[in-house]
């Protein structure tokens, strides 16, 4: 880990030369949920492939590039399109943009995720706030040499997830009649889908929706100290005694339906972060 110290600096001056602002949240948009940004007040458009340090995004409609601007009067850093464990990158590079929203003076997380269903009370298109999480990725974007410059050797995740603003993405939800759960997301490797029995051991841990990310995120954001809300929509339904072949064109088609309400509970919770300075 100690060579990431030089990297997020680098990082950070590229971005500051076309952008020198200090950003209130980051935003990372997962598979479908890229139109977020057209709502964004673009003052800067980056590609990750000038970036120094960045992967570039291979996945399935992820667009690959950093969205600096405002968003309900808050200047935000909103990465289209994330890194995958499954596209052969390592983890402490792939969470590398977290710590780079940091340095710019991040003080909030927003990441966002497509993810299938185990909990046979949810449904397609639902959106899932989530309260906490599962590692089963066989793997730490922490492990190495620990550099105190970017966070605590033993960071405490017994709150990964910012407990008051989940409540508040609920809140934000009810007033607008958007279908959400609370609920644990649980992060596997990929890039193949569970087995039936994966699923069914899966749920019987304590997992609501499965995916292929979020976490490593999630836990360089508390090492580095940012306030963290997690949503996820729910492409499809992963229930193993009624289990049907993944459709990925499906999959995508489902998280774009889902966007709007996406989009109306992170600009809710940027409204709500907003709220103090304008008293």
């Amino acid at each position: 880990m100690l060579e990431l110290f030089d990297q997020i600096d680098e990082a950070c001056k590229h971005i500051r030369q076309q952008w020198d602002r200090t950003p209130h949240a980051g935003i990372i948009l997962g598979t479908g949920l890229g139109p977020l940004v057209e709502q964004i007040d673009v003052e800067a458009s980056i590609e990750y492939e000038s970036i120094p340090h960045f992967p570039k995004s291979t996945a399935t409609s992820h667009r690959g590039r950093l969205v600096c601007g405002n968003l309900c009067g808050l200047p935000i850093m909103a990465m289209e399109g994330r890194f995958h464990m499954y596209e052969g990158y390592p983890l402490k590079q792939i969470t590398l943009p977290v710590r780079v929203m940091k340095s710019m003076g991040a003080q909030l997380l927003i990441v966002s995720n497509a993810a299938g269903g185990m909990n046979p009370y949810f449904k397609e298109g639902e959106i899932v706030v989530i309260e906490d999480h599962i590692n089963l990725l066989g793997d730490n974007p922490l492990i190495g040499i620990n550099d105190d410059r970017l966070g605590p050797r033993f960071p405490d995740m017994c709150e990964p997830y910012d407990l008051a603003l989940v409540d508040t993405a609920l809140e934000i939800a009810r007033k607008q009649n958007i279908v959400a759960h609370k609920g644990v997301f649980v992060a596997v490797a990929g890039p193949n889908l569970e087995t039936r029995a994966e699923y069914r051991f899966l749920r019987m841990i304590g997992a609501d929706v499965v995916g292929m990310s979020t976490v490593p995120e999630v836990i360089v954001a508390v090492h580095c100290g940012l306030r963290t809300v997690g949503l996820s929509v729910i492409t499809d339904m992963c229930l193993p005694d009624a289990l049907h072949p993944a459709d990925v064109e499906k999959i995508i088609a489902t998280a774009n339906a889902a966007e709007p309400n996406l989009r109306a509970l992170v600009t809710g919770i940027l409204e709500h972060e907003n709220r103090p300075a304008q008293q």
